[in-house]
C-alpha cells in the first residue's frame, strides 16, 4: 500500500504535469491556427477560447462538486481536447473547416476541455492533500510554463506528442486512483472544520475575487514591461511557475500572514521601481505569483465542500485583470 506522503507526491505530480501539458496543448493549437487565418478571425478565436476556458469554470466547478465519479470529468476533458486536435488537423488537411465554424469549433472544444480539466485538477488536489497550500501552489504553477513552451515551440510534432502524453498520464492517474491500494489514502478538504456566516463567506469570496483581478492586472504590468522574444517568453513562464510554487512553501514555513505581508510589500516595492530594470520586473512577477496559492487556499477554506466552484470563481476573475493590463 502506498504511504500517505508518497501518495500525495505521486498524484499531485501527475496532476501538475497534466496541467503543464493541457495548457501547452491549447496554446500550441491556437498558434498553429494563427498561421492560417487573418487577425480579425484570430481575435474571435482567442476571445472564444478564453471565454470558454476561464469564464465557464464556475459552472464546470459546480459540475465537479456535484459529481460522484470525478473520473468522468477527466475523461470528458481529454476527449474534448482530443477532438480539438483532430479538428485543427482537419482545418489544415481539408477545405471543409476553413471557415468561421471550423475555427469556433476548435476554440470551443479547447476551451471546454481546458475548463473541465482545471476545476477537476484543482478539486482533486484539495481532496488528496487536505487543502495543503504547497500542493495547491505546485498544481497551479505548471500551466504558466506550459503556455510558454506552446508559444515558442508550437508545431505539429509537439501537438501530437503532448496529446499522446496527456492520454497516457490521464489513464495512469485513473488506474492509480481506483486502485484498492490508494483508496484508503483519500483525504478530506480540511483538517479543521470552521463555520462561517453566509455574509462572511460572500464578502470573503468577493474580496478574494477582487484580489485575483488586481493580481492579474499587476502581473500583466510586470510581464508586458519587457521586450518579447523566445528567451524572454520562456523566462517569464519559468518565473511565474516558480513564484506560484514558492508561494505555498513560504506560507507553510513562514505562516500565512507573515508570508502574505512579505509578498505584498515586495510587489509594492517592485511596482515603484519597475521602470529601473528588467530584474525588478522579474522579481515583481515572481512575488505577485507567490500570492496565487494563498487566494486559492483561502477560497477553499471559505467554500468547504465546493472547491471546484471556488477554483472556478478565481479562474474567471483573472480575465478582467488580464484585459485591463492588455489595454
Amino acid at each position: 500500500m502506498l504511504e500517505k506522503s508518497s501518495y500525495h507526491i505521486l498524484f499531485v505530480g501527475i496532476c501538475s504535469i497534466l496541467h503543464f501539458l493541457v495548457d501547452g496543448l491549447c496554446v500550441c493549437s491556437l498558434y498553429l491556427l494563427s498561421s492560417h487565418f487573418d487577425i480579425p478571425y484570430l481575435l474571435s478565436i482567442f476571445i472564444t477560447y478564453n471565454i470558454l476556458a476561464f469564464l465557464t469554470q464556475p459552472l464546470t466547478g459546480v459540475l465537479v462538486d456535484y459529481s460522484r465519479k470525478m473520473h468522468w470529468i477527466l475523461l470528458a476533458a481529454v476527449a474534448s481536447l482530443t477532438i480539438a486536435v483532430l479538428l485543427v488537423s482537419l482545418v489544415f488537411s481539408t477545405s471543409l473547416l476553413r471557415n468561421a465554424w471550423g475555427m469556433f469549433a476548435v476554440a470551443s472544444f479547447l476551451g471546454i476541455g481546458n475548463s473541465l480539466f482545471h476545476v477537476w485538477g484543482g478539486k482533486q488536489t484539495v481532496l488528496k492533500t487536505s487543502n495543503d497550500i504547497r500542493a495547491l501552489g505546485t498544481f497551479v504553477s505548471t500551466g504558466a510554463f506550459g503556455l510558454s513552451i506552446g508559444m515558442v515551440f508550437f508545431s505539429w510534432t509537439l501537438l501530437y506528442i503532448i496529446l499522446l502524453a496527456i492520454c497516457l498520464l490521464a489513464l495512469t492517474y485513473l488506474k492509480l486512483d481506483i486502485s484498492p491500494d490508494t483508496q484508503t489514502a483519500n483525504a478530506t478538504t480540511s483538517d479543521k472544520k470552521l463555520s462561517f456566516t453566509r455574509a462572511f463567506i460572500f464578502f470573503g469570496v468577493l474580496s478574494l475575487m477582487l484580489i485575483v483581478m488586481l493580481r492579474s492586472l499587476i502581473g500583466g504590468l510586470f510581464s508586458t514591461g519587457t521586450v518579447k522574444n523566445p528567451t524572454i517568453i520562456l523566462a517569464l513562464g519559468a518565473v511565474a511557475m516558480l513564484g506560484k510554487m514558492a508561494g505555498g512553501w513560504l506560507c507553510k514555513y513562514m505562516g500565512l500572514v507573515a508570508a502574505s505581508i512579505l509578498m505584498v510589500a515586495s510587489v509594492i516595492v517592485c511596482l515603484l521601481l519597475r521602470g529601473n530594470s528588467d530584474v525588478v520586473l522579474f522579481v515583481g512577477l515572481f512575488m505577485i505569483n507567490c500570492t496565487m496559492p494563498v487566494t486559492l487556499y483561502l477560497a477553499n477554506v471559505l467554500l468547504r465542500g465546493k472547491e471546484g466552484y471556488a477554483f472556478g470563481l478565481l479562474a474567471a476573475s483573472l480575465i478582467p485583470g488580464y484585459l485591463l493590463s492588455t489595454l
